[in-house]
């Protein structure tokens, strides 16, 4: 099993999701998060002062999935998180060692 974590812009969200969707993946998190990457922020101005804003806005998204879906999630998120531009975000993968549902008790790939 695989949590795939992807930072993107927020307004990609909804095509994500519908992507991660379309290819069956069942459930998401999500959380609103800031940071920065190689842009470093930006300069703003706001009536007539110029500051900065060190951290942009960003959205988390987080699937727990099986195995064999890692390379379809991958490719899903890329092409529906992407723009083209500088931004664009990030997308991790790390090894989920144990998955339980609460309700059920189920453990695994099926408490995914």
């Amino acid at each position: 099993m695989k949590l795939v974590s992807a930072i993107i812009k927020p307004f990609k969200l909804d095509d994500v999701r519908e992507s991660l969707s379309d290819i069956g993946v069942q459930g998401i998190t999500v959380t609103e998060v800031k940071g920065f990457g190689r842009q470093k922020g930006h300069t703003e101005l706001y009536r007539g002062a110029e500051y900065v804003v060190d951290f942009l806005p960003k959205v988390k998204i987080e699937v727990a999935i099986s195995d064999d879906l890692l390379e379809l999630v991958i490719e899903t998120i890329s092409k529906a998180a992407k723009t083209g531009k500088i931004g664009d975000g990030k997308i991790f993968i790390t090894r989920l060692e144990q998955t339980i549902r609460i309700r059920t008790g189920e453990t695994g790939v099926d408490a995914i």
